[in-house]
């Protein structure tokens, strides 16, 4: 395994076609990408491990880094509930496809019939919609890996680029309640706030820390189209101008906020976990 950043552009992240994705640039995926495999090299890595990673997400983000680090003789099991959409395109194109077994699953109940993990992660827990489910979805990872690494954007901000991300990607939860009727994309949560949830699944956070990316960031974008679909007159009204004002900073330059991960291990050894994941 290597965690060097030439070599995972160049072997990995030059396969990937420029996007015609605008206003994001062509080159969005890879910078995001990039932002993964940084913040991957404060994990408990190594080649040949068999890891699980949940939620992976429609542009497999974290699972293309991951599958490059597991090297040849490590597997990563991808699950996710719903967001397929480019996966198979990427992980395709990128050559890593073969180290990865992806399952449509509900993470708040993964099959009994998994066995162990060397390792599970997740980066990100904006899309499990409420405490409750992160809760959940923390204890069933440590239900069948020892080792928990968990990776979440902060809110908060040290420059007037992470701002712009920030005050953007802030409306999210807002738009999709109005649209939907149900919160998605949630504010990001301190550290604080996930050493309180894994606490509560049954974990003990034994390393923690923060980590700069230094790159820029654009998950926050959303369509003006999304706003301009809200039935409630007045909620649409205010979330357009909110959005209009952001999208304005936003355009004029957008940075990954400080990240924050966690280590974690169970407490205790859950009977439904016996023997190493097998391949």
């Amino acid at each position: 395994m290597s965690f060097d950043e030439k070599a995972f552009e160049n072997e990995v992240l030059s396969k990937i076609p420029p996007r015609n994705e605008s206003p994001l640039p062509p080159n969005w995926l890879h910078i995001e990408m990039l932002e993964r495999f940084r913040v991957l090299q404060l994990a408990p890595i190594r080649e040949g491990m068999n890891i699980l990673e949940i939620g992976c997400g429609a542009h497999a983000l974290t699972t293309v880094p991951l599958a490059h680090l597991v090297g040849e003789t490590g597997r990563v099991v991808a699950v996710d509930k719903s967001r397929w959409r480019f996966f198979e395109e990427i992980t395709s194109v990128t050559g890593v496809k073969h180290r990865i077994i992806p399952l449509k699953l509900d993470a708040r109940k993964l099959p009994s019939l998994f066995k162990t993990f060397d390792l599970a992660l997740v980066h990100g827990v904006r899309s499990l919609k409420n405490e409750g489910t992160m809760v959940r979805v923390i204890s069933e990872m440590l239900r069948f890996s020892e080792r928990v690494f968990m990776a979440k954007s902060l809110p908060v901000a040290t420059n007037e680029r992470q701002e712009a991300h920030l005050e953007l990607y802030n409306l999210r939860e807002e738009i999709f309640e109005a649209l939907f009727g149900e919160k998605d994309d949630l504010h990001y949560p301190t550290l604080e706030k996930l050493t309180e949830l894994v606490e509560k699944a049954g974990g003990k956070v034994i390393e923690s820390g923060t980590f700069e990316p230094a790159l820029p960031h654009y998950l926050a974008y959303l369509p003006r189209e999304y706003v301009e679909g809200i039935k409630d007159e007045d909620k649409r009204a205010e979330l357009l101008k909110r959005w209009d004002r952001a999208y304005e900073k936003w355009k004029r330059g957008t940075e990954h906020p400080p990240v924050g991960w966690l280590l974690i291990e169970r407490l205790s050894h859950p009977s439904g976990a016996g023997r190493r994941a097998g391949r």
